[in-house]
């Protein structure tokens, strides 16, 4: 007769990337459906709820199947000058999936965990980011930003160095 596999041994368990591919997926859901980025033209946007800590939106580029953006609130770190905090994020409609490229003013990757990082030490890094953007678009969501409160704002434009960065060695 043979024995029953104990419990947790018959629970499936997610690797840590399947684990990060699903936070790039919840993260696609959430941005989708609080800013629609992938319909609006390069440029930058502001969603203004009235409480004082207007959130920026700036589309970078557009391709056909992704597209580079900055999400930051609309107001300057007092030491950098630089909007912080800020979060780069590359969406990719074909994949559906919102992956955080870095969330540092003037540093990637490769500024904050070397460059020739393990894997199990980058892919931490990674999931850190990610979970920061799902938590941080959860709790713009909540406030009441969104589509409705966005508006185009040709005063700012996007960051050249924005098109440097990438998360893939």
């Amino acid at each position: 007769m043979a024995q029953a596999s104990p419990r947790i041994e018959r629970i499936p368990r997610l690797s840590r990337l399947s684990w990060l591919m699903g936070l790039y997926a919840e993260n696609y859901q959430h941005l989708v459906r609080l800013f629609a980025p992938a319909e609006l033209v390069p440029g930058s946007y502001v969603s203004s709820i009235g409480d004082g800590l207007d959130v920026r939106l700036d589309v970078i580029e557009c391709h056909r199947y992704t597209v580079e953006l900055r999400l930051t609130y609309d107001f300057a770190d007092p030491v950098t000058g630089q909007p912080d905090p800020s979060a780069y994020v590359r969406l990719y409609r074909d994949a559906r999936q919102a992956e955080t490229t870095h969330c540092y003013v003037g540093r990637r990757w490769q500024d904050v965990v070397g460059m020739y990082p393990p894997p199990a030490e980058l892919i931490s890094h990674r999931m850190r980011m990610n979970t920061f953007l799902g938590k941080w678009l959860e709790y713009l969501a909540e406030r009441g930003h969104g589509v409705a409160t966005l508006r185009r704002d040709g005063t700012v434009t996007a960051p050249a160095d924005a098109r440097r960065t990438s998360l893939v060695p």
